[in-house]
């Protein structure tokens, strides 16, 4: 199995606690690169790679800011070597953004309208029963 990708400099210490998680999400990455898409909308096949990288984010984020397991400098490392983006992370810490799915979501530039995509808007102001399904990363609501 191919290892993640990381540059010539030696990981910091810690390393090799996430690594068999990275690998594995890296491993479900290619397939979903590969995965067939006849049949699909061009922005449905991208979803579950969508998907993937917010899991490999989260995973960075929660160990470094929720459990705090690993170091500044591995957590750093992480972020420059971009197997956790910054950006999202970034999002993550303001009050409001805590389950922001992707960047695009809040992208108004993207929309008809120059508002923000359907999956931020909450629950309880939708139609009752009305299903939302975000066009860019197929997330179903991630305003809370």
């Amino acid at each position: 199995m191919p290892k993640v990708r990381r540059s010539r400099k030696p990981p910091p210490d810690g390393w090799e606690l996430i690594e068999p998680t990275l690998e594995e999400l890296e491993q479900k990455m290619r397939e979903a690169e590969t995965e067939p898409h006849e049949g699909k909308r061009i922005t449905e096949s991208l979803w579950p790679i969508f998907k993937i990288h917010h899991q490999k984010t989260r995973y960075i984020y929660d160990l470094f800011y929720r459990r705090k397991a690993i170091s500044r400098e591995l957590y750093d490392y992480c972020l420059k070597e971009k197997i956790a983006d910054g950006n999202l992370i970034a999002k993550w810490k303001k009050s409001g953004y805590e389950s922001l799915c992707c960047l695009r979501c809040i992208q108004t530039r993207d929309t008809n309208f120059g508002t923000n995509c359907i999956c931020r808007v909450p629950k309880s102001k939708l139609e009752e029963g009305r299903i939302v399904e975000c066009v860019h990363c197929g997330c179903r609501g991630c305003s809370g």
